[in-house]
């Protein structure tokens, strides 16, 4: 009894081990499946921005951002490596002791076969039970024989189901290692890859320096736009903080909150910081190439550049798609021939800029994943980005850890 407990509870842990190797080893190849779209992506973004006449900033964000996850990929990949070297291990380590068991079982039935062999004439059997002092002996010694019998065909029976647990377990090995080797022949090809993308990059920056003085001005540019941005977002800000305290006046309501919320727009409000880190991506596909906050250039030296949102690369002609449900509050003019949709959700603002063309009006409700507009493309830098913001009242946020990463 015991030993067929002790057995049960083996059982139980290899398979509570196998569980967890099996999401080990999901969670790094659905990593690894993310990086790998990530780096197609970048790549065809890549390509775009080459067929531009003139090496370009955006050019070496987007090869930045290829090389990050690139790295990214490297290390993922060196991960899965180690955990087939310690699966290669384990089964090499039960094989061997399968192997032992195996041995000791076949030695074992060896015994009890020559044992059977030496009595195995029926008389000398009948006359073990029948040489009894009594009728309660007899019984005894009748059902030792036949568990006996039994325990003979329980140990074939293990000796056969050990043979194909060894025999399964060494094709499971042999599966693991040749996974391991595509995976040694891919990081070889990464590493090669990292290494000419980052001569590439060297070059890019090197050509982008001798124009320090264009760049100069851009950047002043884009920094003048995306004050007047703020500017414009702090407006909307306050009148839609005002219209609401004035309709909350009317309605009796208490205006001590930041917009003085109907119960709907509480409710929309709290779904949405519900859902933080779990909101649906502005863009079918693409590739953050700037983060939130203070950040330095990528060629100047010296020079930090803010940033009140993230800035999504994505192809020309991809369309901006809402992130909750919510209500149009303005669509805005932008410096440079563009636009910009602020939609509200309760007392959360989104702010989608660089669109070349907008499909909703003032005042319009909108779904989450409804299409905005058309993300702006920069013919000259050969740049397709949407710029995406998140405010809590007059608070900016960082949307990174509002959407979802996407898969």
């Amino acid at each position: 009894m015991r030993y067929q407990l002790f057995i049960s509870a083996v059982f139980l842990m290899c398979i509570l081990l196998q569980q967890a190797e099996a999401q080990t080893r999901e969670e790094l190849e659905q990593n690894k499946q993310s990086l790998e779209e990530e780096i197609r992506v970048t790549n065809q973004l890549l390509e775009e921005a080459r067929q531009t006449t003139e090496t370009n900033v955006n050019e070496l964000v987007v090869l930045n951002n290829q090389i990050e996850r690139r790295r990214e990929l490297l290390s993922t990949i060196q991960n899965e490596i180690r955990y087939i070297n310690r699966r290669i291990d384990s089964l090499s380590g039960s094989v061997e002791q399968l192997e032992e068991e195996l041995e000791e079982l076949k030695e074992s039935y060896a015994q009890m076969i020559r044992h059977a062999a030496r009595n195995r004439d029926a008389y000398q059997r009948l006359m073990f039970i029948f040489s009894s002092s009594n009728f309660n002996q007899a019984y005894l010694r009748m059902r030792y024989m036949q568990q006996y019998a039994r325990h003979r065909r329980q140990q074939a029976e293990k000796i056969q189901e050990t043979r194909e647990e060894i025999a399964r377990q060494i094709a499971e090995l042999e599966e693991e290692r040749e996974r391991q080797q595509n995976l040694l022949a891919r990081q070889r090809e990464e590493v090669s890859e990292l290494a000419a993308e980052q001569a590439r990059q060297e070059q890019t920056v090197s050509r982008l320096r001798e124009q320090e003085g264009n760049l100069r001005r851009q950047l002043e540019e884009q920094q003048q736009q995306a004050r007047e941005l703020e500017a414009a977002i702090r407006r909307v800000i306050a009148e839609e903080r005002r219209r609401a305290q004035e309709v909350a006046e009317a309605e009796g309501r208490d205006t001590t909150d930041m917009f003085a919320m109907t119960p709907e727009e509480q409710l929309l409000s709290d779904n949405f910081a519900s859902n933080k880190g779990r909101l649906p991506w502005p863009l079918e596909r693409g590739v953050i190439t700037s983060s939130f906050g203070e950040q330095s250039h990528p060629v100047l030296p010296g020079i930090r550049i803010s940033n009140n949102g993230i800035d999504i690369s994505t192809s020309e002609g991809a369309h901006a798609r809402a992130i909750f449900d919510g209500t149009v509050s303005r669509v805005i003019a932008v410096p440079g021939g563009v636009y910009a949709v602020i939609i509200r959700h309760g007392e959360y603002l989104s702010v989608y800029s660089n669109l070349s063309e907008v499909f909703v009006a003032n005042g319009q409700s909108v779904s989450a994943r409804e299409e905005l507009g058309v993300v702006g493309t920069n013919r000259q830098e050969g740049r397709t980005a949407l710029h995406l913001e998140i405010w809590k009242g007059n608070e900016k946020q960082n949307p990174t850890t509002w959407i979802a990463r996407q898969q």
